[in-house]
């Protein structure tokens, strides 16, 4: 099948299958329905003897694709480099100019530690492909501009008509603690702020993003009501913590989100353990079993269990973030493993395409 496209020069015959192969039969928690069905196979490039596999896809999942080559080395002895190249779908129609999807980060209670998740799941998809902006709906508590190092921080425009976001390690980000003092935004009632809100997110000069996450302010009461309808959200997150009254919160969160046909793709369990630095054994602090016991009861799936470490709070304190200061660190990987499953969720809700097979093309490059 594969002869017309071999040279003495290019990979030999049984690499070139055993590559096809494990393409076709490549399954996991990411790729349930296998690699091939979500992924377009568009050739296989020999470059001053690198293989490089080119993916086009159709969701962030870097750490996905680097584990496909190192179990492809591990099982074929057959090393790999993979260009995963992103094109996504818009989920959701809408007219808001650079913004492919809407993300919205809530929590049915505020002290969940939701900012700083929203914050951590930015810099993960980022670090999984995506390009990513933040926008901080905590019109009466705005945090992100502080998390991010940027308290202070004000927006310009360049044409006088859109607001240019914050960029902060290639992430856009906007704020009402960029326009107002935070105690002058306090005071405003629940119409002004909508509108308020409506303007950071319709009259920001957004890039080219692939995700939105909207930190929503905390609670489910009339505004968190009013911006959810006002959004055209794809999907939305709920954090919560184990202990029981957080949990009640939340399932009053995920209860407004179906509400307004926002499908809630999972709960992150923050602080969910403490780990100690000493012995390694994890202490259930503020309880066990809430997340999983809320999923089951709301039909949803538990993404990820955070634990309550340290570090986490320090670095939102200075404005840095965990995936930034230690990228190759358990708590980093788990924000990364967290956000290639919500963009692999949001892009599985709404695939309707049967699963297909591509032809692996092979070309020599001198």
């Amino acid at each position: 099948m594969f002869s017309k496209f071999f040279s003495k020069k290019m990979l030999n015959k049984e690499q070139v299958e055993a590559i096809e192969t494990f393409y076709q039969h490549y399954q996991s928690e990411i790729f349930p329905e296998g690699i091939a069905a979500v992924c377009q196979l568009i050739d296989v490039d020999l470059v001053d003897d690198t293989i490089t596999v080119t993916l086009k896809v159709p969701f962030a999942c870097h750490s996905e694709l680097n584990r496909f080559a190192e179990l492809l080395l591990e099982k074929h002895n057959i090393s790999i480099v993979i260009d995963g190249q992103l094109e996504m779908i818009n989920i959701k129609k809408h007219d808001i100019r650079g913004i492919k999807n809407i993300i919205a980060i809530a929590s049915g209670k505020g002290g969940v530690g939701k900012s700083t998740t929203a914050v951590n799941l930015a810099y993960a998809l980022q670090a999984e492909g995506a390009s990513v902006g933040i926008l901080d709906a905590d019109i009466y508590g705005p945090s992100i501009p502080k998390m991010l190092g940027k308290d202070g921080a004000k927006v310009t425009s360049k044409d006088g008509k859109l607001m240019d976001p914050i960029e902060v390690n290639e992430l856009s980000a906007m704020s009402i603690g960029f326009l107002v003092d935070e105690k002058d935004a306090t005071v405003w009632r629940g119409p002004m702020a909508s509108r308020a809100f409506g303007q950071l997110l319709n009259e920001t000069a957004w890039p080219d993003i692939d995700y939105l996450l909207v930190d929503m302010p905390p609670g489910t009461g009339d505004i968190q009501l009013t911006l959810a309808q006002q959004v055209p959200v794809s999907a939305a997150v709920i954090v919560t913590t184990p202990q029981d009254v957080a949990l009640a919160d939340a399932a009053k969160g995920i209860a407004m989100f179906n509400k307004v046909d926002v499908p809630v793709l999972g709960v992150i369990e923050n602080m969910s353990y403490h780990l100690c630095e000493h012995c390694g054994e994890k202490s259930h602090l503020f309880g066990k079993g809430g997340g999983e016991m809320l999923c089951g009861d709301y039909n949803t799936q538990l993404l990820g269990q955070l634990p309550l470490d340290i570090s986490i709070c320090q670095h939102a304190d200075q404005g840095k973030s965990s995936l930034l200061e230690n990228s190759a660190g358990d708590i980093a990987q788990q924000y990364r493993k967290i956000a290639s499953k919500i963009a692999a969720d949001l892009f599985r809700q709404f695939d309707a395409r049967s699963p297909t097979t591509s032809e692996i093309m092979i070309k020599q490059v001198d």
